[in-house]
């Protein structure tokens, strides 16, 4: 087996960031089923035994599918850093707060509904809004981290409003 079709797979695990089967694996490499399982092996035994003390990765075996990931002893500090992923729902909820900033937590809700609260919750914890008790509701801003995130060069509501109006304008007028 040549280390060049075993550090393309070692790099399909790497880049993947998701657990991948090993026909999605044989999809974008062309190699065989058992050429895949046997590089598996391999690096499934470099992970653990040969590069045991020497990494902070591995590659573990999550059902029918192959993850290379971070070993649990590193995952609370290297967590801190690593930009967590936001679907397209959440990023609907984040853009109408950071629009509509300070937007009150009940005047979210009417735009999206009953969401608006678990959507406060998890972009709460993703530390991208800050809520403050306003009376019977919560009042909702962005965070420091919410442009460095989305690269925005200020942390200026205003600034953050034209920023998110011309990246706006910008995709509907590339979907016409």
């Amino acid at each position: 087996m040549g280390k060049n079709e075993k550090r393309l797979v070692e790099s399909i695990l790497f880049s993947a960031g998701k657990p991948v089967s090993i026909n999605e694996i044989k999809e974008n490499t062309g190699l065989t089923h058992n050429k895949i399982k046997k590089i598996l092996e391999e690096l499934i035994e470099d992970y653990c035994v040969k590069l045991k003390d020497q990494t902070s990765m591995e590659i573990v075996k999550a059902g029918e599918k192959f993850t290379m990931q971070v070993k649990k002893k590193y995952v609370d500090k290297s967590i801190m850093i690593a930009k967590p992923e936001i679907n397209s729902n959440l990023l609907k909820t984040l853009t109408l707060i950071a629009f509509h900033q300070p937007l009150k937590q009940s005047n979210l809700r009417r735009m999206i509904g009953v969401k608006a609260y678990e959507h406060v919750d998890e972009l709460t914890t993703m530390k991208l809004i800050h809520t403050k008790k306003h009376g019977s509701t919560e009042m909702l801003t962005t965070t420091k981290l919410f442009p460095e995130y989305f690269g925005i060069d200020s942390t200026e509501p205003k600034d953050i409003k034209e920023f998110l109006i011309k990246n706006i304008s910008n995709k509907i007028n590339n979907i016409n």
